[in-house]
């Protein structure tokens, strides 16, 4: 089939010169038809941390491959690696930067231990919804922040999607005080393990496709993962049957799409911006998906597997933001870069949170009333 799209493309260029050159076409309009003839598919590798074809996530990588590959004509063509198809599922980062494949699709918290600031691009405790995230991002200097301690890397960065407000965490015991997080060891990566790791907790840093056997084998006490949508698709409620909220870790986690500098530039120019409007419009599909399943296999999580569903405590909350707190505070004060980012992120958070007590919050509150 692709044999008789190339052939059908090259008999339409050829055609098209022989036109324009019988009724008087310039030696320009002839030479812009021999360079359609000779044009050729651009074919990239995306690998991805998610394992194949999970629900919101790796179908969000194969949304965006799909996206370009349709807005481009079949112009660039995007073949998506699931992990550990071609790089294990916490090597994106270096996978894309040393080119052996041209885009990656992950979350940038997986990455603290090469450049400590990009956590901050994830989600931050307490910190920014999804609306709010993407607010910064492109309005607010987030995202030439990103772009900036990115290039060192030879990487382009760009928000690629959100599940919204995650889930509080799986445990197999019930958390009443900040006593029960000693000793615990739990899977939460980013910026919220560092905070569960000063209240005496063991944070653990380990793929999705490792969780529920960590969790059932014990490897792990607790672990947080997203919401409902993918807890339920994992079958975490075999192994935990507490169910905690809010996912006070992450208010909105953005997933990246990261792609090699060399490989982005060679693009001309508008498949650059085919590019860039494809993984804007993936960033918008997934937090509407989330917020559209979410509920549904929350429902199923209750009635049909029994799941008991429980609030932290208010004064837990409370110790765990100021535990945030001082957590962000220490990042910040040893890296120059995550000073940056944070000075930025937390000037945008204080902004944004006057609008939102009159708006969202005011609205939601109003809503509830009887």
């Amino acid at each position: 089939m692709r044999k008789l799209v190339v052939l059908g493309k090259l008999a339409l260029a050829g055609l098209l010169a022989s036109v324009l050159v019988a009724c008087g076409g310039s030696e320009e309009t002839e030479q812009k038809a021999q360079v359609v003839e000779k044009a050729e598919t651009i074919k990239w590798k995306m690998v991805t941390t998610w394992p194949k074809n999970f629900p919101g996530l790796g179908t969000g990588a194969e949304s965006l491959a799909k996206h370009i590959n349709e807005m481009s004509g079949g112009r660039l063509e995007v073949k998506v690696y699931a992990a550990g198809e071609l790089v294990p599922a916490l090597e994106v980062f270096d996978a894309v930067s040393r080119g052996t494949a041209e885009m990656g699709h992950s979350a940038s918290y997986y990455w603290k231990g090469k450049v400590p600031a990009a956590q901050f691009f994830t989600t931050v405790p307490f910190g920014l919804t999804s609306q709010e995230f993407n607010s910064w991002v492109y309005y607010g200097g987030g995202l030439e922040l990103w772009e900036e301690i990115y290039a060192p890397f030879n990487l382009i960065p760009m928000p690629a999607g959100n599940p919204g407000v995650q889930m509080g965490g799986w445990f197999n015991k019930e958390i009443n005080s900040l006593a029960d997080f000693q000793g615990l060891k739990m899977r939460m990566p980013g910026l919220g393990g560092e905070v569960l790791k000063k209240l005496g907790a063991s944070p653990i840093n380990i793929p999705g496709g490792e969780i529920f056997t960590a969790l059932q084998s014990g490897t792990i006490d607790a672990t947080e993962w997203v919401g409902p949508y993918n807890d339920l698709a994992f079958g975490l409620y075999k192994s935990a049957k507490y169910y905690y909220y809010p996912g006070w870790h992450e208010p909105g986690s953005a997933v990246e799409a990261i792609f090699n500098k060399d490989a982005f530039n060679a693009l001309p120019n508008d498949l650059q911006a085919i590019v860039r409007a494809a993984v804007q419009q993936a960033n918008l599909e997934m937090i509407n998906e989330y917020t559209a399943r979410n509920n549904a296999a929350l429902q199923t999580l209750l009635n049909e597997h029994n799941v008991q569903l429980k609030p932290y405590p208010e004064d837990l909350l409370i110790a765990l933001k100021k535990a945030s707190a001082e957590t962000l505070e220490e990042v910040a004060a040893n890296d120059p870069d995550s000073q940056r980012v944070y000075k930025s992120f937390k000037a945008f958070l204080d902004s944004v949170t006057t609008w939102q007590d009159v708006s969202d919050r005011a609205f939601v509150n109003a809503r509830s009333l009887p």
